[in-house]
């Protein structure tokens, strides 16, 4: 699993929109409780369910794995000019 460029900052946009996305779907929003790698495990597992993400083999849903999933996901939604897609 090689990271992406900037996969932080990539995995930090992925859980700003997908509290967006989890609020428009009704199906909740973050807590201010809540640990990043809680927020990470809800989004990842959200967008697994609605199918927009594939999920991991069994066995290899770690948090470094979810976190690289979500990257690739943002990654892919971001348009092409984005400074996060190019790495600057």
């Amino acid at each position: 699993m090689a990271t992406l460029k900037n996969e932080a900052l990539l995995v930090k946009e992925a859980l700003r929109i997908g509290q967006v996305y989890a609020k428009s779907r009704g199906v909740g929003d973050f807590e201010k409780t809540d640990s990043a790698n809680q927020k990470v495990e809800y989004l990842y597992k959200l967008l697994v369910h609605d199918q927009l993400i594939t999920p991991l083999a069994k066995g290899q849903e770690d948090t470094p794995k979810m976190k690289h999933k979500l990257a690739l996901w943002i990654n892919r939604q971001l348009p092409d000019e984005h400074p996060l897609k190019n790495g600057t």
